[in-house]
């Protein structure tokens, strides 16, 4: 049964590894070396070259790491590195609580380290040589210690709980973890925007004037209260824009990027506004959480199950049944469930988008969101002509180019 296991657990890395390549390979394939007449009018010719470089360097470092990355996993489950860091951090401790916090934590540091050079990379070679990066080392820096303390302050007691919870219930491990999770993404939701996101960034309410008034009567059009409306100051970090819509009940709030505003004309951000207001008519924001949270559930049910087969451990090379080993196997084995989970989840959230389209089109215009969304993919460098296989599986939004149609046709 072990060595079952253990196959089992080598052979999904390497599946897994295999068909994120061939995914990439047909997305590579996909592109077009020269101008495909449908980029008329979102990219000319030398915007064009530069997405097509732009891509290309993302995708080579994307190559080196994920290979980088696959390598580590299979020398760690092969030589039995996951058991052998539980047997020498049982010298310092054995309470089960504080054993699975410091193996998650040399775990998280060592995976941090790893991919830092590749962060670095990316963000003061690639994203400098094209324009886009805004961040200076001092808020990098910053950054990385910030979601380091979040984790200490939050990630560490809610853990801590959750492995305390499996110790002490039992049976009945796996549901109270569910209300516990559930309470918090919950409560995430409604409040990440006003107490965490203001860590990493600036948010000051819209100024009085021609954006604000067209907002505020676009708003009362549809009913919807407007009460917490920022500029976010993205331009802190980088050139690309976005907006997003966060939170529940009173606690809605709409977020624009600074950037945004630079880019786009009143009636293009109104647009842009009018598509996220959509997503909170249309109930897409209740839905993701709901789903969210049965998918949590779902997961915590069979994790109680298995955590409970010291199999699970052992073929990792643990020496005794293990909460933390025994959550790193079952998070590879039950990879290709949350594969198939994140594909339906997407499908969903590309449904939604094209509602949240179809919303701002039928209460403000079609022809404004438009430009929009072609000024957004120009500026971005976004992929025109994504490979199908790809965007089934890995695209939370429609492409571009099928949005404009599904716009353009109603």
């Amino acid at each position: 049964m072990i060595q079952l296991i253990y196959i089992a657990i080598i052979a999904i890395t390497v599946v897994d590894f295999v068909i994120d390549k061939v995914l990439d390979f047909l997305n590579d394939r996909a592109k077009s070396p020269t101008m495909p007449p449908e980029a008329d009018g979102i990219y000319d010719s030398e915007r064009y070259a530069k997405w097509l470089a732009y891509d290309k360097a993302n995708s080579r470092v994307g190559v080196i790491s994920s290979s980088i990355s696959i390598l580590l996993s299979l020398a760690m489950l092969i030589f039995g590195g996951f058991g052998w860091l539980d047997i020498k951090l049982r010298q310092f401790t054995e309470q089960p609580v504080l054993l699975a916090l410091l193996y998650f934590a040399v775990i998280g540091i060592a995976s941090s380290i790893i991919s830092l050079p590749f962060s670095v990379y990316n963000t003061f070679v690639i994203e400098e040589k094209f324009g886009f990066n805004k961040t200076t080392v001092k808020t990098f820096v910053i950054d990385i210690v910030k979601g380091a303390a979040l984790s200490i302050v939050i990630g560490a007691p809610l853990g801590g709980l959750i492995v305390w919870l499996f110790y002490e219930l039992g049976d009945a491990f796996w549901i109270v973890s569910w209300i516990i999770m559930s309470v918090f993404s919950v409560f995430m939701t409604m409040f990440a925007a006003t107490w965490i996101m203001p860590l990493f960034n600036k948010f000051t309410p819209l100024k009085e004037g021609e954006l604000r008034t067209a907002i505020e009567v676009y708003c009362e059009k549809v009913g919807f209260k407007l009460n917490r409306l920022f500029v976010m100051d993205g331009s802190k970090r980088s050139a690309k824009s976005n907006a997003f819509f966060s939170g529940l009940g009173p606690k809605k709030t709409i977020a624009l990027y600074d950037t945004l505003i630079e880019q786009q004309t009143t009636e293009e951000i109104v647009a842009v506004l009018a598509h996220e207001i959509g997503h909170y008519k249309k109930q897409h924001t209740r839905q993701s959480l709901v789903l969210g949270v049965l998918q949590t559930g779902a997961m915590l049910f069979l994790l109680g199950i298995f955590l409970r087969m010291p199999e699970f451990s052992l073929a990792l090379g643990a020496e005794q049944m293990s909460f933390h080993v025994g959550v790193i196997a079952f998070g590879i084995i039950f990879s290709p469930i949350s594969t198939f989970i994140g594909i339906g989840m997407n499908i969903l959230s590309r449904k939604n988008e094209f509602e949240a389209d179809a919303f701002a089109k039928e209460t403000y215009a079609g022809a404004p969101l438009a430009s929009a969304l072609k000024k957004l993919t120009a500026e971005n460098l976004g992929n025109l002509k994504p490979h199908p296989a790809y965007v089934f599986v890995h695209y939370s939004h429609p492409p571009v180019l099928e949005r404009l149609k599904h716009l353009s046709d109603r």
